[in-house]
């Protein structure tokens, strides 16, 4: 299995899981994260690390949540999607965006 990182993740963008990953499986876009599922080992000591709580075990992804599956497949793919291993900035909007819901019109891939 794999971890996801769902839509909690837009427009927060915040990146403490990138720390803390063994393997350098986080992918950055524009204005969110994604895992790739190829690189991921499902170690789990991204999840805590969240503050958005935006990643969940392939397994516990909640219902709402399942289309960011195929979703950090796809963009982790992405040519212009590269390698996260540095924490950075968390978007300047973050803090704003952080408890909303209904974000994935927001997604800039």
């Amino acid at each position: 299995m794999t971890h996801v990182v769902s839509e909690s993740c837009i427009k927060c963008k915040y990146t403490d899981c990138v720390d803390v990953c063994p393997v350098d499986c986080f992918r950055e876009g524009p204005n969110m994260l994604v895992i790739d599922p190829d690189e991921c080992i499902d170690c789990a000591v991204c999840i805590p690390e969240c503050p958005v709580n935006a990643i969940y075990a392939e397994e516990d992804v909640p219902a709402d949540q399942v289309a960011f599956i195929k979703l950090n497949l796809e963009l982790s793919r992405q040519s212009g999607w590269k390698s996260i291993t540095k924490r950075k900035e968390a978007l300047p909007e973050a803090e704003e965006w952080k408890d909303k819901t209904g974000k994935l019109a927001e997604l800039i891939r």
